[in-house]
């Protein structure tokens, strides 16, 4: 699944989605009027950054600085944006 994600892309949780801590999962979930997802790993931590402001280069610059120790974190960050992309989780906001 390529979505041709760029550094200058700005996204957003999709309309009609909500993105919420869930105690009963202990983790972040996307909820959607068709269901739920449970985000596992540092999937939460790329979602919660999305404000329609910032841009994929800011969101890769910030969970870099945030963990230093991660290995190859910016392809994780850049498989993450596809895969939200790609199940209509986010909306492009420019």
């Amino acid at each position: 699944m390529e979505n041709n994600i760029q550094p200058t892309d700005i996204y957003a949780l999709a309309l009609h989605h909500r993105f919420q801590w869930e105690e009963a999962q202990s983790s972040y979930v996307i909820l959607f009027p068709e269901g739920m997802v449970k985000l596992h790993g540092g999937a939460g931590e790329v979602i919660k950054r999305l404000d329609g402001k910032l841009s994929v280069a800011d969101v890769v610059t910030d969970l870099k600085a945030t963990f230093p120790d991660a290995q190859n974190i910016e392809n994780d960050i850049l498989g993450m944006f596809d895969l939200a992309v790609g199940k209509a989780w986010l909306r492009k906001v420019n």
